[in-house]
């Protein structure tokens, strides 16, 4: 019955802000932008008068791709909590990089939190094989994943 994803959503407080994090700095394509509003908002949402921006991001232009959904909530108060990634929650999102060394350091230079620098992991006895990866946070700091496979 379920089939592929569709898109992965984040909730933001800033969307201009992290539209150019994810533009720029991450180098995803932007695909356009949205205003929700009305009853049918509302009750997706699960409030009264709810308004949303929601931009559409993608870093590959394949259908089985799923885009980037940010979500910026206006006239409405967002709690902004820590990520955590030892909380019951979606711990990160991944995206995939040919080269994650020259990614870390562009990440330096743009002043992008990372929790580490690149790892090796070898898990080609499990099947999944080698890959090098980190940790590091958007603007929210929401954290995000980068990996390549080696």
């Amino acid at each position: 019955m379920t089939g592929q994803i569709y898109h992965v959503g984040l909730t933001v407080s800033d969307l201009d802000k992290s539209i150019a994090f994810y533009r720029d700095i991450l180098g995803l394509q932007f695909i356009g932008e949205i205003l929700m509003e009305g009853k049918e908002t509302d009750a997706l949402f699960q409030r009264e008068n709810c308004r949303a921006r929601v931009a559409y991001l993608n870093g590959s232009d394949e259908l089985h791709m799923p885009p980037v959904e940010l979500i910026q909530f206006l006239d409405m108060k967002i709690q902004n909590t820590k990520s955590d990634l030892f909380r019951t929650s979606i711990s990160e999102l991944c995206f995939y990089t040919k080269d994650i060394d020259k990614i870390y350091k562009h990440f330096l230079e743009h002043h992008v939190e990372c929790l580490s620098a690149p790892q090796d992991f070898d898990f080609t006895e499990n099947g999944f094989g080698k890959s090098k990866a980190f940790y590091f946070k958007d603007p929210d700091g929401i954290i995000l994943e980068m990996m390549q496979p080696l």
